[in-house]
C-alpha cells in the first residue's frame, strides 16, 4: 500500500462516501477509506470494526479491499454478511464495536457504489468525512501494532429476530412487500415469514442489477408495480424499501402514497400514547400537518435541519423517541437504538394497523387536508447554493417575514408556507410550497419564484401536479 492517496473530490459527501465504480471510485479508494478511517477509531481507542454490505456487483470486491485497509491499522474486522444498512448499525450497536462501515450505493443507480460510517454509536459525517481524506492524501496513517484480521460474524438471523420482537397486534394482516431487489431482501423475506398474517413478496431477491426498478421509494414511479400488486390481492397496504434498507415508502389499501410526514403522523401518535409530552422530531421539508398533530397528541415537535446523521444527532441530545424526515429514513429510539431502519419502521407500523379498526386509508383520510408541491430541485454551483439562501433570507429578515432559519429558510404566511434550502449532497437548491386550498399555493409560488428571481436565480418548474391531501 502506497502512503498517500487523492480521492475524487465529488465522493466525500456530507453524510457518506459515493461515486461511480470504476469512474471515481476504485478498490484503491476503498483500502484507503480502510486505512483512514480505520486510523480515526484506533486514536479513539478502538480494537475492532463491523463491515456490511450490500447486494451491489462492485461491493464484494469494494469489502475486501476495505477490509485489507481497517487490518492494516491492526483491527480486527468482524464481517456481518450481506443485509441492508441497519442490519451493520445493528451489528455495531449489539456486537459494541468501535465502529461500523457499511458498502453501499444506497438508492443509487447500479453503477454507484460507497460506504456509510458510524463511530461507537454516533454517526459519522460532516467534516469528519472530509478529515478522512486529508489522512489519506497525508498519507498520516496509524496502526495499533500488529496486523489486524477479519473474522465472519454473520447477524442477519439475530438482526430479523430482533425486529419480530417489537410486533404486537391480534388482526391478520395482508401485506404486499416490495424490497426493489435491493439489501434488505433476504432480512424482508425472513421477516414476513415470522410475522403473522398474509404476504405478498415482490422483487424479493438481491440483485445488484435492480431489474425491475429504480430502488428509492421516494419516487412515485417506483412504487406503481406495488400499487397494482395491492389493488390486485386487495391488500390491507403495501410497504417498500430503497437500495440498502433505510428509507420506506408505503401505499394504503387503495394504492395512494403516505408520504413521509403522514406515516409520521401514525407512528408519532402511537408512541405517544405510551410516551406523553416527548419530543418528536422531524425535518424542515415536514408538513405543517404533522408538527401540529404531534402537538395535539401530546408531544412536543421539533424541527430540525435534514439529513440522518443530523437527526440521530440531535435525537441523541434531546432524548426524543422518534424521529422522521420526508424522504423516509424513520429513527425508533422508543424500545429501539435510535437509527433509521425502514424494517423495523414497517413492523411498527403493521403493529399499529393489526391493532386498529380502521383501514390505513381510512387513518390517511382523518389527517387535515392541504395541498403542496413536490420537492423542487434545481441546479445551482456548490459556491452560490449558500449565498443565494442567505441572500434570500436576508431579504425576508428585512422585510419582516417570519422565518424559521434552521434549515435554509421556512417561511410561514397566512396561506401555509414555503422552504428553500441548500442541498448539502449535490449543486442544487431545494423548495417545496404548502398551503389549505390551490389558491393559497399559486401565492405561496409567486412568493418563491419573487425571492429566487431576486437573487437572479430562474424559477423551479412548477408544473408537477400539486399533492392534494397531503
Amino acid at each position: 500500500m502506497t502512503d498517500s492517496h487523492r480521492f475524487d473530490p465529488t465522493v466525500l459527501r456530507e453524510y457518506d462516501i459515493r461515486g461511480i465504480v470504476g469512474k471515481t471510485l476504485s478498490a484503491a479508494d476503498a483500502r484507503a477509506v480502510g486505512r483512514a478511517f480505520g486510523t480515526t477509531l484506533v486514536e479513539a481507542g478502538a480494537e475492532n470494526v463491523c463491515l456490511g454490505q450490500d447486494g451491489r456487483l462492485s461491493s464484494p470486491e469494494l469489502a475486501d479491499a476495505l477490509a485489507e485497509g481497517l487490518e492494516a491499522c491492526g483491527l480486527e474486522v468482524w464481517r456481518v454478511g450481506i443485509g441492508p444498512t441497519p442490519m451493520l448499525y445493528f451489528a455495531t450497536t449489539v456486537l459494541q464495536a468501535g465502529g461500523g462501515i457499511m458498502v453501499t450505493g444506497s438508492h443509487n443507480p447500479a453503477d454507484y457504489n460507497g460506504f456509510k460510517m458510524m463511530k461507537g454509536r454516533e454517526a459519522f459525517h460532516g467534516t469528519q468525512i472530509r478529515d478522512l481524506g486529508k489522512i489519506a492524501e497525508a498519507g498520516a496513517y496509524r496502526s495499533r501494532g500488529a496486523k489486524g484480521r477479519s473474522v465472519e460474524r454473520p447477524l442477519l438471523d439475530r438482526y430479523v429476530e430482533r425486529l419480530t420482537k417489537d410486533f404486537r397486534g391480534d388482526r391478520e394482516l395482508t401485506v404486499c412487500w416490495d424490497a426493489g431487489n435491493g439489501s434488505a431482501a433476504e432480512a424482508m423475506r425472513r421477516l414476513t415469514a415470522a410475522l403473522p398474517g398474509r404476504h405478498i413478496l415482490l422483487n424479493e431477491r438481491i440483485d445488484g442489477t435492480f431489474p425491475a426498478h429504480h430502488p428509492d421509494p421516494t419516487v412515485p414511479d417506483n412504487l406503481k408495480q406495488l400499487q397494482a400488486k395491492v389493488l390486485e390481492t386487495k391488500a390491507d397496504l403495501g410497504i417498500a424499501f430503497d437500495g440498502d434498507g433505510d428509507r420506506i415508502g408505503v401505499v394504503d389499501e387503495k394504492a395512494r402514497i403516505l408520504w413521509g410526514d403522514q406515516l409520521m403522523v401514525l407512528l408519532a401518535r402511537d408512541v405517544l400514547a405510551d410516551r406523553p409530552g416527548s419530543t418528536i422530531i422531524a425535518d424542515v421539508k415536514a408538513s405543517q400537518v404533522l408538527f401540529d398533530e404531534i402537538a395535539k397528541a401530546g408531544g412536543q415537535p421539533l424541527m430540525w435541519r435534514t439529513g440522518h446523521s443530523l437527526i440521530k444527532s440531535k435525537m441523541a441530545e434531546t432524548g426524543a423517541p422518534l424521529a422522521g424526515e420526508m424522504s423516509g429514513h424513520i429513527f425508533f429510539a422508543d424500545r429501539y437504538y435510535g437509527y433509521d431502519d425502514a424494517l423495523y419502521a414497517a413492523v411498527r407500523l403493521l403493529a399499529i394497523m393489526a391493532r386498529s379498526s380502521e383501514s390505513l386509508g381510512a387513518l390517511r383520510d382523518r389527517m387535515p387536508a392541504v395541498v403542496n408541491t413536490p420537492e423542487l430541485r434545481f441546479p445551482s454551483s456548490e459556491d452560490r447554493k449558500f449565498k443565494i439562501v442567505e441572500e434570500v433570507k436576508a431579504r425576508l429578515m428585512q422585510n419582516g417575514a417570519k422565518v424559521s432559519d434552521i434549515d435554509g429558510v421556512r417561511v410561514s404566511t397566512a396561506d401555509g408556507w414555503w422552504l428553500l434550502r441548500a442541498s448539502n449532497t449535490q449543486d442544487v437548491l431545494v423548495a417545496r410550497c404548502e398551503a389549505r386550498d390551490e389558491k393559497g399555493l399559486d401565492r405561496l409560488k409567486t412568493q418563491l419564484v419573487e425571492a429566487l428571481g431576486r437573487s437572479g436565480v430562474a424559477a423551479p418548474d412548477f408544473s408537477g401536479k400539486a399533492n392534494a391531501g397531503h
